[in-house]
């Protein structure tokens, strides 16, 4: 394990700022403090990431669109045990720690749960010991940048590259790849009749990886997140010029493949409701997939491991379907780099493949259109056609029908289904909490669940507990460990051992005095940045997630507005009420209006209840710009109340679900995605459920029998709330209130808001009524806290590599049915 001493980090700390800056340490501002700091500790671990590279046993490839990290100083200094040592260090040089970690910029590399979940399972793998690797985009400006303006969401470039670069990432130029876009493909037979695969006139794109180390909790073992960015080939890169179909390209030429090339790694998720949008889109995916598939085998080349022998040296893991282009990517190098037949080759793919779906939405489901991807990537659509082809006449061979072989083919009426080709190429197909594979399985992939049942499993999401609970709640952390002793920290199974306090008031009035000294915390911040006061003593209600109509951000407002209403109906009586503070954190996608209309909603009833005086702060709203993992680590330690409300089915999994949990926050919440499991591991007893059930929610989908007019007419503190949207109660809000009245009820309120807000508001009567009660609050977030370590994604990937990457391939998987 390494080691660091006090007076060597001061000299080596030193003499990096010397060598970076030329300046004295008094010279230096944060940002350039950071920089020598991080170079200081990548040099420590410089041998230890080295040997990490090395080929191991066996290799996991983690491909993800999202890596949403956060910031790593802390973390990593946590991971090393050197954090109290450096604080000295820096502290005997005039320099505090605490507000370096503060300088430090969270990487713009991921949006909400999929890149979060992505970022836990990069740690846990380097912290239970396997050399597990992530591909990605080095996205120059990410998602955006939040702001309100009049309320509304505005989108700005989130700036989070410091001076260009990143304090924990190195360029490795000599390990550039190019990619193709467009051209043509051309097939050439030699004499022995041996066909060749040619790709002409294609557009080059270079792919410039940029490797940041990620750091195993005190193991040695550093592990890579290789991020791609998108630049233009130098003239000597590959033997190209500008174009490699035009050798003497113009000026002007060489300004469009810049702006080609630059544009692809610049923003995540560009806005795809028009051509050129979904166009951007897949040369993304086609570009860390490629750039990833090609290092692979680099690698492999490298260490003279024949194609034959991968399935025994790697795994190959498919984050949703973004990355399912590895798939025609690992058959096009196979087949016309390495020489192989397609039976080989698809052999080969279809035992290193693995796919976890994260989603029942059918939209969120990819489909590309034949056309854009036969332009783009030509021979991505040969071979995914190829496969089709293959895989019809296979259905179609047992007999199946054609509406069946329709549902289940890759490529049918003029689109190509990513899921369809991941279910079919991959040895294992994953969801993510328990109801949601059984949905996967009944419901939405339930003929390729019928065809090939060995291949679904489940795997529940976890969360970094090292992050989100020694890291971001220290004191609790701390009290953990006096209680029960460390083990907990490298097996979270341990914290069961805290039921044996749920009778210990002197440990239940510490733990109350934890949660209020980070609400203090949270506070402070909140008046600091907001300018809105708010009282510690009240309940800390939080829903902090991305903003879609599913996860129900407008139910919790509706809500707040039925309390208002209560208030303001009271005139002078002192209504029984326990002092609330509701806080929001969320974006909305650029193009996606209703839930663009919704944060515009919030932000009005935020103004206008935080500025009436007859509310004397019984409630009091917070919506918190550009909400990402150093605002959650600040925000999930002081919640009392944890909204997971989405309408039942829809959540696959949730993750801020597990990170208030592991917290002591207590859960209200739909059976929908892991609460259910979190409800099987605390009881009923100790969280709030409320809502329709997933059998009630399929079958109004399936055979209707809901209407939102009926439920509006009959109930007046319902019909209330809802007209507030339209008749001016409001102020400030105008057409947006439209927007969602009409998504209520012209459209028949999809995510049956309306059904479920009558319970909701039981269950939020049943907090405060239970809240009253201290003793009875702190015992159940003891339990919850006591609970929650099944849900440390150390757990699930230790799941992943028993019964997916490492399982070897039986009989069952080597899916050679094409």
């Amino acid at each position: 394990m390494l080691t660091i001493n006090k007076k060597r980090f001061k000299e080596h700390f030193r003499r990096k700022m010397h060598n970076l800056y030329t300046q004295s340490i008094e010279e230096a501002n944060n940002e350039e403090i950071l920089n020598v700091l991080c170079c200081v500790i990548k040099d420590m671990i410089s041998r230890d990431w080295e040997g990490s590279r090395l080929y191991q046993e066996k290799a996991v490839f983690y491909f993800s669109i999202e890596f949403l990290l956060g910031r790593q100083l802390k973390s990593n200094l946590l991971n090393l045990g050197f954090e109290d040592t450096v604080r000295q260090g820096l502290k005997e040089l005039g320099i505090d720690l605490d507000d370096i970690m503060e300088a430090e910029p969270d990487p713009a590399l991921g949006n909400g749960g999929l890149g979060r979940l992505a970022a836990c399972f990069l740690d846990s793998m380097a912290s239970v010991g396997i050399s597990g690797h992530g591909y990605g985009i080095r996205y120059k400006y990410g998602l955006f940048e939040q702001k309100f303006v009049n309320n509304s969401q505005v989108e700005v470039p989130d700036n989070w590259l410091i001076n260009g670069a990143y304090p924990w990432e190195t360029v490795r130029p000599n390990r550039a790849v190019l990619v193709k876009y467009e051209g043509n493909i051309e097939m050439e037979e030699d004499e022995e009749g041996n066909v060749r695969v040619i790709h002409k006139d294609y557009i080059p794109v270079m792919a410039m990886p940029y490797d940041i180390p990620i750091i195993g909790y005190r193991n040695e073992c550093i592990n890579t997140l290789r991020i791609w960015k998108s630049e233009v080939p130098s003239r000597d890169f590959g033997k190209l010029s500008l174009y490699a179909r035009n050798e003497s390209a113009s000026y002007e030429e060489a300004l469009k493949h810049k702006y080609y090339a630059d544009e692809i790694s610049q923003t995540l998720y560009p806005n795809d409701s028009n051509y050129a949008g979904k166009l951007l889109r897949l040369k993304q995916e086609y570009f860390f997939v490629s750039s990833g598939m090609q290092d692979i085998f680099r690698k492999c080349r490298r260490y003279k491991i024949k194609p034959q022998e991968l399935p025994d040296k790697i795994a190959i893991h498919i984050n949703d379907t973004h990355p399912a282009l590895c798939i025609p990517e690992m058959m096009r190098i196979l087949l016309d780099e390495e020489g192989l037949s397609w039976d080989e080759a698809w052999d080969i793919t279809t035992k290193v493949m693995s796919y976890t779906n994260h989603t029942i939405l059918s939209e969120a489901l990819e489909r590309w259109s034949e056309d854009i991807m036969k332009e783009l990537l030509p021979r991505m659509y040969m071979i995914i056609a190829e496969i089709n082809s293959r895989y019809v006449d296979y259905l179609r061979g047992k007999g199946y029908s054609e509406e069946k072989v329709k549902r289940m083919a890759i490529m049918y009426d003029g689109e190509i289904r990513m899921a369809n080709l991941c279910i079919v190429a991959s040895y294992s197909v994953n969801g993510v909490a328990k109801l949601h594979t059984k949905l996967l399985e009944e419901e939405v992939l339930k003929d390729f669940y019928d065809e090939e049942p060995y291949k679904f499993n489940n795997k529940t999401n976890g969360i970094a507990h090292r992050r989100w609970l020694i890291s971001s709640n220290p004191e609790l952390s701390n009290l953990i460990t006096e209680l029960i002793g460390n083990k907990w920290i490298k097996d979270t199974r341990n914290l069961k051992k805290l039921e044996k306090f749920v009778d210990d008031e002197k440990v239940l009035n510490r733990l109350e005095k934890i949660k209020f000294n980070n609400k203090v915390k949270l506070a402070k911040y909140i008046e600091e940045t907001k300018g809105i006061k708010i009282n510690p003593n009240s309940i800390f209600d939080v829903q902090v997630k991305r903003l879609h109509a599913y996860k129900r951000q407008l139910m919790n407002v509706l809500h707040i507005l039925y309390l208002y209403h209560e208030i303001l109906d009271s005139e002078d009586m002192e209504i029984d009420m326990e002092p609330r503070t509701f806080i929001f954190g969320a974006k909305a996608a650029p193009g996606y209006y209703l839930a663009k209309c919704i944060i515009k909603l919030i932000n009005c009833v935020a103004d206008l209840v935080n500025n009436d005086p007859r509310v004397k702060d019984k409630i009091k709203v917070v919506f918190i710009e550009n909400y990402g993992v150093s605002l959650a680590e600040k925000i999930i330690p002081a919640a009392n109340v944890s909204e997971q409300i989405s309408t039942t089915t829809k959540e696959a999994s949730g993750t801020s679900n597990m990170k208030f949990m592991m917290n002591g926050a207590l859960t209200l919440a739909t059976l929908d995605g892991a609460n259910v499991e979190i409800c099987e591991q605390v009881g009923k007893e100790n969280m709030f459920l409320f809502g329709l059930s997933a059998k009630q929610v399929l079958d109004y989908n399936k055979y209707g029998g809901y209407s939102a007019k009926d439920l509006y007419h009959s109930n007046k503190s319902l019909a209330r709330v809802v007209d507030d949207l339209v008749n001016g109660f409001i102020p400030g809000l105008g057409k947006e209130g439209r927007e969602i009245y009409d998504a209520l009820i012209t459209y028949n309120d999809e995510y049956f808001v309306l059904r479920d807000i009558d319970e909701y508001e039981e269950a939020q009567q049943r907090i405060s009524k239970i809240y009253k009660d201290k003793l009875k609050w702190n015992k159940m977030s003891l339990i919850n806290i006591a609970n929650s370590g099944i849900f440390s994604s150390d757990r699930t990937i230790n799941e992943y590599i028993e019964d997916i990457w490492f399982r070897g391939c039986d009989e069952n998987v080597q899916n050679n049915i094409i």
